[in-house]
């Protein structure tokens, strides 16, 4: 293992890698929201069955589920930038050969495409964990709050050109909604190439937690070695719970929004509703790190839990009110973000420094391949009972995850010795 780097200006440091962070979240989460906004209707219209819609988004997230283990593994022994140099290349190859399989209706394709391109979901979402290297005590949350906020511009804007990049696809031979997903590759590329030149020194390195005889990535094994530091700490259980079902549940109802507005008429409304709903899971971020802190994580999971299952239901009751599915949507991302936010801050300071990385992959392993369930799943139960029991058992599950917080924040202590 390295030796602590003691003559590192640290708080200088942080600042920089924050920065760093940030400026590759905004090309990172721009390539992913333009993707996620056009890719359950195409592979819908693809495949000619709603029921499948969902496998595109599932792809990409089970692709970040398997490579999170790896990355960590990585990160271990060689640190945190080659690492993410490596995420974000592969996710810009997987980007170009979905796009290269969608061009040709070739679907297979299209969805080993996506699971590399699940490489920048998980370079996405180890910047959080990055960003907590250097933290002080008690400021983790800030950090990460930090860097998932300034992903706000790319996750918006993402969306929003979508429509520009599908008008240009044509004039570069492409299908329209083959566009979205080619200049994905590109922008993963731009994230690549920040993290190549502005990410030194490697902040793990500074902190003493580069290991070069660690173990190479053995998923199986490291989360074997993984599950037994969660075990021990129930803090960091939930911490990994409030990732779980943050995740799983903002992926299912976000998902079959589209064919859902689809269903109703809406489908031209629908990368507006996308683009509010990530601006509820990344622009309220700063306040929420504060938020976190100032309550404490675990008492800001039950806040997750019931602003999830709130999003939910205002997404279930928009079939009436129409108006109701942007604040749905909105409340759906921002329960999101405070899960995320209060789960990695649990996740990270639960554990030594030695196992951290370690955890932090398998955590981001299992939160990803929920995630992927959770979408190929989402257009089965909304085919078969709809959209809006696809919703409130999501509701369920996330008021669930509240009680679940409520009794380890409020269970009887017991009495010390004197």
């Amino acid at each position: 293992m390295s030796l602590v780097d003691t003559t590192v200006d640290r708080p200088a440091l942080q600042r920089r890698t924050i920065a760093t962070l940030q400026l590759a979240q905004v090309p990172g989460q721009a390539a992913i929201a333009g993707v996620v906004a056009v890719l359950a209707l195409f592979v819908g219209d693809l495949l000619g069955d709603d029921r499948l819609a969902g496998s595109g988004n599932a792809a990409f997230t089970f692709g970040a589920a398997l490579m999170a283990p790896s990355f960590s593994a990585f990160s271990r022994r060689r640190g945190r930038r080659p690492a993410l140099m490596a995420a974000f290349m592969i996710g810009a190859c997987g980007a170009a050969v979905a796009a290269f399989g969608g061009q040709m209706r070739w679907v297979w394709l299209l969805l080993v495409g996506m699971v590399l391109f699940g490489g920048t979901q998980a370079a996405s979402l180890q910047g959080r964990f990055v960003a907590a290297d250097l933290a002080e005590p008690g400021e983790g949350p800030r950090a990460i709050a930090a860097v998932v906020w300034l992903g706000t511009l790319g996750a918006i804007f993402g969306p929003l050109l979508t429509p520009q990049w599908k008008k240009l696809a044509p004039h570069l031979g492409l299908d329209p909604s083959v566009g979205p997903i080619a200049f994905a590759a590109v922008l993963a590329l731009v994230a690549a190439a920040v993290i190549s030149l502005r990410l030194k020194p490697d902040p793990l390195a500074v902190v003493g937690g580069i290991d070069p005889t660690a173990h190479r990535a053995q998923p199986v094994k490291s989360v074997k070695r993984s599950w037994i530091s969660i075990k021990a700490s129930p803090m960091v259980q939930l911490g990994l719970a409030s990732m779980i079902v943050a995740q799983a549940g903002m992926v299912a109802v976000m998902t079959m929004t589209p064919p859902h507005m689809r269903d109703h008429h809406q489908a031209g409304s629908s990368p507006y509703v996308i683009a509010v709903h990530i601006a509820g899971m990344y622009g309220m971020a700063p306040w929420v790190g504060r938020f976190v802190e100032r309550i404490r994580p675990e008492r800001a999971v039950m806040v997750s839990g019931v602003v999830l299952a709130s999003g939910t239901a205002g997404a279930v009751l928009a079939g009436y009110h129409r108006p109701l599915i942007f604040v749905g949507l909105f409340l759906l991302g921002l329960g999101w973000n405070i899960g995320l936010i209060a789960g990695s801050a649990l996740v990270s300071s639960g554990v030594s420094v030695g196992e951290r990385v370690e955890v932090q992959g398998t955590a981001d392993l299992m939160m990803s391949f929920c995630g992927g369930c959770a979408a190929f799943a989402s257009g089965f139960i909304k085919r078969a009972w709809g959209f809006h029991l696809l919703a409130n058992g999501t509701s369920l599950v996330a008021l669930s995850l509240a009680v679940f917080a409520g009794m380890l924040v409020f269970r009887p202590r017991p009495a010390r010795l004197l």
